[in-house]
């Protein structure tokens, strides 16, 4: 096995790396086995190993101020009528998909 000795630099918003590294700590992986084992992906599969793509899920960035101002009545509403989780809940579940 050849000894490893390259170095990789990225510059990253400093929250992504937090959260980032927060996942890759609960799976009990390193970063450099992580970039390890993308770059052996990269050379496998001869390119990068899942889909690039715009998401088709509304991003606050794509929305009219009328689109917006409407998912958030919809939320007042929700909320009022008490037609939802409890916000741990639904934090717990956000985390669970990060």
């Amino acid at each position: 096995m050849s000894t490893k000795s390259a170095n990789v630099t990225a510059r990253v918003q400093p929250e992504i790396k937090r959260q980032a590294e927060a996942v890759l700590e609960r799976l009990g992986l390193p970063v450099s086995v992580l970039i390890d084992t993308l770059y052996r992906q990269i050379i496998m599969t001869g390119g990068v190993p899942y889909p690039l793509s715009v998401p088709k899920l509304p991003t606050r960035d794509t929305m009219t101020p009328e689109e917006f101002d409407a998912i958030m009545e919809n939320g007042i509403a929700q909320s009022t009528a008490a037609d939802g989780l409890p916000s741990t809940e639904a934090f717990s579940k956000i985390r669970e998909v990060i």
